[in-house]
């Protein structure tokens, strides 16, 4: 029997523009790309804004905390938004959310109206990437999930190499208010791109198998099989969050912050990029635990760069070239990972803990150093995140034993099948 006319409208509705080539996902990237452009310069940038309003560090560090506070907030409600929306219209509203008020930061540097404006654009940008990871696995397919992360990690890397250091250099050299402007503009510039990609209309949690892409068990393994790449992710994001909020502040010459984020930044991208064609060729998880290691090694080298007078401008090179390789790494595992473990009916479950876990360690980061940097000085707090990363490491150890025990099941039911349809013949 054939497929009936409904596969058919269903097929054509999403084989014409699906895969790594097809127009959807491009149209993904370029979003994808606006709306970061938005988010990444700005998580050095608004701590700078409210230095300049007087706010001290902690005060400096809670501007990234509210957005990350107000982005989880909206991830833990992402089962009633999947129950209404399709994923392309919560990609466009959120785009929305985090580009317009973002026009509003000039309007004054007092530290309650930042943070009330960090916390719209948090609600956005959690509801920006969240959808962005989730189009992911519905447009690619999964043999080439691994690269299709890769690819989407590019594009989410890409303004932080340009946008990050070059929001900084232009606050401190153009103004702050160019700097708002172009960020605004770039993500609400996003949301018609959005608009034009090309999936099922049906709500984002009709595609996730149920209304609780969140919690529902039968969805593809409960989230207990989630828990190790989460804890993972959270905990190297919350040395990004430090590093991002703080580093302009650690390091006494002007030009060094600047080209050390730039340097993690384009890491970071030849991170996600390499453990893509990993995943793909030699197996999932495989670079775990490299992952943590590089990201505990560049936090130390980050603590040294804050405590030296001479050569730290070379330290905070290298060890932004360490972390932002090992993050990189990192991030694109614990995503496909997770993907592979929720299967295909769990994706909005397993895109939404993988961001919670991205933006809640980056906010809690950037407030925890802020904190600890009254007791111990930046460089104390950059190094126990170097600890903390260290005391985790076993968890990648036990994921990547358990993804390549998956991956001998996987290959030996393979190799069961060849022979049984060799039989049958």
């Amino acid at each position: 029997m054939g497929p009936s006319t409904q596969q058919r409208i269903r097929r054509a509705g999403t084989g014409r523009a699906a895969g790594m080539g097809g127009r959807s996902f491009l149209l993904l990237l370029a979003a994808t790309f606006g709306t970061f452009s938005n988010y990444a310069p700005l998580l050095s940038v608004t701590p700078l804004w409210s230095a300049e309003g007087g706010a001290g560090n902690t005060g400096v560090g809670a501007a990234t905390g509210m957005t990350m506070a107000t982005t989880v907030g909206v991830q833990l409600c992402m089962r009633r938004l999947f129950a209404r929306f399709t994923l392309r219209q919560i990609l466009i509203q959120g785009a929305l959310l985090l580009g317009l008020p973002t026009f509003a930061y000039p309007v004054s540097a007092d530290l309650g109206w930042v943070l009330t404006i960090c916390a719209v654009r948090g609600v956005g940008f959690g509801m920006v990437a969240v959808a962005g990871s989730a189009l992911v696995a519905e447009l690619v397919p999964p043999e080439r999930r691994g690269r299709g992360v890769g690819c989407y990690g590019i594009a989410v890397g890409l303004p932080q190499v340009l946008c990050l250091p070059l929001g900084v250099w232009g606050a401190q050299h153009i103004g702050f208010t160019t700097v708002f402007v172009a960020a605004g503009a770039l993500s609400v510039l996003a949301a018609p791109l959005a608009a034009g990609i090309g999936v099922r209309e049906e709500r984002a949690g009709a595609q996730a198998g149920g209304d609780d892409p969140v919690g529902e068990e039968s969805a593809g393994g409960g989230s207990s099989h989630l828990a190790g790449p989460f804890v993972l992710l959270i905990v190297a994001a919350c040395a990004l969050g430090g590093v991002t909020s703080f580093l302009p502040l650690a390091l006494e010459r002007p030009s060094a912050a600047p080209w050390a984020l730039f340097l993690l930044s384009a890491a970071v991208v030849a991170g996600r990029w390499a453990a893509g064609v990993v995943n793909d060729r030699a197996g999932l998880g495989r670079l775990l635990v490299p992952g943590m290691l590089a990201c505990a090694v560049g936090m130390g080298g980050f603590g040294a760069a804050a405590a030296l007078d001479g050569g730290a401008v070379v330290v905070a090179a290298v060890a932004a070239t360490l972390y932002g390789a090992g993050f990189g790494a990192l991030q694109n595992d614990t995503l496909v990972v997770m993907f592979r473990r929720a299967r295909q009916g769990g994706h909005g479950r397993a895109s939404t803990l993988w961001n919670m876990a991205y933006d809640a360690g980056t906010g809690i980061g950037a407030l925890a150093v802020g904190v600890c940097s009254q007791l111990v000085g930046l460089e104390g707090a950059f190094t126990g995140c170097a600890v903390l990363i260290l005391l985790a490491a076993h968890l990648a150890l036990r994921d990547a034993r358990f993804e390549r025990r998956a991956d001998r099941a996987a290959a030996g039911e393979r190799r069961k099948g060849m022979g049984q349809g060799t039989q049958d013949i």
